[in-house]
């Protein structure tokens, strides 16, 4: 009984999020690990708390492994839904899980209103 138990613990583990972090310039949208579609719950608190603030909006997508297409799509309507806002997006530091996928879709950040960001975050 002991090891069903642990073996529903370990499938049930975190392996990525979406969170929005305030700061006093920018709402920062910080993704990590794993992003797909069972993080569509984070995604959308993260987008409607990001535009509540009415900020820049900065994507750190620095530390994600992975995004399939609803992780695409999430950062794609991020993007445009702050264009559309007035508000300047940019994406911070995509690591080649990011921009591979993004050049395989022939997704260019830029058309839907980020600016890729390639430096340290200050």
């Amino acid at each position: 009984m002991a090891d069903s138990a642990a073996t529903t613990r370990t499938s049930e583990a975190r392996t990525g999020g979406i969170a929005l972090r305030e700061r006093p310039d920018a709402s920062v949208v910080d993704m990590w690990g794993e992003i797909d579609i069972s993080l569509r719950n984070e995604a959308g608190a993260a987008l409607a708390q990001a535009f509540e603030r009415d900020l820049p909006v900065v994507v750190d997508t620095s530390h994600v492994t992975f995004i399939d297409s609803a992780g695409v799509a999430f950062l794609i309507q991020l993007c445009r839904i702050g264009r559309d806002e007035g508000l300047h997006v940019s994406v911070h530091r995509p690591p080649p899980a990011v921009r591979d996928v993004l050049h395989l879709l022939h997704v260019d950040p830029r058309d839907v209103g980020a600016e890729m960001l390639e430096g340290a975050m200050t």
